[in-house]
């Protein structure tokens, strides 16, 4: 029997988490605000949240300054490469962890996720001198297979938990019928995992669209993403905040679009298998 929620609880716990949403969006909505100031409102003390001169000179400074649109290429280029390129190893390897384990395969996926415990700057050199002497710097193949390798760990488990979720017996008949590997992971463990292959690559575009480390390391101007594109606004004559929050604002509005118009979508997923 299902338990009852009574009408002040569910008011309760609706206001907690309105206010938990409102204190996680509000550095977001102070960024975007701030793009719409002049520089002396912006470090104005104190500060003013709604009521200033909105301006949209910073917009026009950073694209005239900037060519956002190379940057955006560069970041929509090196983030869908590496979740497709992340998707075609993983979904091999949780595939088989999931459907064919070993004695061993909690010790591969503890290793597995091992591998995210080392901080970045541990392997930055080794990474760098291979990059350098195979060509791969400041290249969007060179941070496509560097986005991918950082980002494997967390594809692999939870496309492995989703795998995992999946009645072995389906693929059993599939078997019988006559299908091959190929064939049974393709066209049906594939197909009935969507939701969460879905919600993987979007969390994976995301991890990989925000990351800074890697790609101001091993970039300089040819492949250069978003965040390089936000660097590039903090300089040795100070900090610009008005125009710092409009290339902000800019980097960050493709990803906020699109998780807007796909949260349902990366919900289903995140909660596939949650309830049977």
């Amino acid at each position: 029997m299902a338990r009852q929620i009574t009408q002040r609880r569910k008011l309760f716990f609706t206001a907690l988490a309105w206010t938990l949403g409102m204190l996680i969006f509000f550095p977001i909505l102070w960024t975007i605000l701030t793009s719409f100031k002049t520089e002396s409102e912006a470090i104005a003390s104190p500060p003013s949240l709604f009521f200033f001169s909105w301006t949209l000179e910073n917009y026009t400074e950073v694209m005239e300054r900037s060519n956002y649109f190379r940057f955006f290429m560069n970041s929509v280029v090196i983030s869908v490469g590496s979740t497709l390129l992340g998707l075609l190893i993983a979904v091999p390897a949780a595939w088989s962890m999931a459907f064919s384990p070993s004695r061993h395969t909690k010790n591969i996926l503890m290793w597995i996720l091992s591998t995210k415990m080392l901080p970045p700057v541990g392997v930055l050199v080794p990474i760098y001198l291979i990059f350098r002497d195979y060509g791969l710097l400041d290249t969007r193949t060179g941070l496509v297979i560097v986005m991918t390798l950082i980002n494997l760990p967390i594809i692999i488990w939870m496309l492995y938990t989703y795998f995992k979720e999946i009645p072995g017996e389906i693929l059993e008949a599939a078997r019988m019928d006559g299908a091959s590997l190929a064939k049974e992971i393709i066209y049906v463990l594939t197909p009935m995992a969507i939701p969460g292959i879905a919600s993987t690559m979007l969390l994976n575009v995301i991890l990989a669209w925000n990351e800074a480390f890697w790609t101001l390391n091993l970039t300089a101007a040819k492949a250069a993403p978003l965040t390089a594109f936000i660097a590039s606004y903090s300089s040795p004559e100070g900090l610009f905040y008005a125009k710092l929050s409009a290339a902000s604002t800019m980097a960050i509005a493709p990803i906020l679009i699109m998780g807007w118009f796909s949260q349902k979508q990366l919900v289903r997923g995140l909660t596939f298998g949650a309830v049977k």
